[in-house]
Order: C-alpha cells, then structure tokens, then sequence
C-alpha cells in the first residue's frame, strides 16, 4: 500500500499552507498549480499524478519520490 506523504514532507520544511506551496512551486519550479489541485494533493492520496508535477513538488521540496510516498506491505487479512 501507497501512503502519501506530502503533508509530512512540508511540515519537515516549514511550509505550512498551500497557498506557501503554490508560491514556492512557481518561484523554485516555474509551475503552477490551481487552488483546487493544490487542497487535492494536500487532502487525499493522489490516484494519479503527471510526471511534470512530481518533478516540481520535488524540486521544490528538495526531495526524492520515494519521500512523498511510502510503501508498506499490507499482509492478507489485515
């Protein structure tokens, strides 16, 4: 199972908001997202994602893929 992350990524940087993400999305990746969009990504796991705005939250956070999702086994029966 996918557990998404981003809530955690950005509290361990000190942005606290969307509305800071979406600033520091344009500012450090030149890439906009729309209020929407960004209140989705902060509220519920991601059922899809484009590549280009995997790299901008990356490169904004400065972090890696594998820091916004975590996986963990699900065994049978849990």
């Amino acid at each position: 199972m996918l557990e998404w992350m981003l809530r955690q990524v950005m509290a361990e940087r000190g942005i606290w908001s969307g509305v800071e993400l979406a600033r520091l999305l344009r500012e450090k990746a030149d890439y906009s997202l729309s209020a929407p969009s960004i209140s989705a990504l902060l509220t519920s796991n991601p059922k899809q994602m484009k590549a280009a705005t995997l790299d901008a939250l990356c490169t904004t956070l400065n972090c890696k893929p594998n820091d916004l999702w975590v996986h963990t086994s699900q065994t049978k029966g849990a």
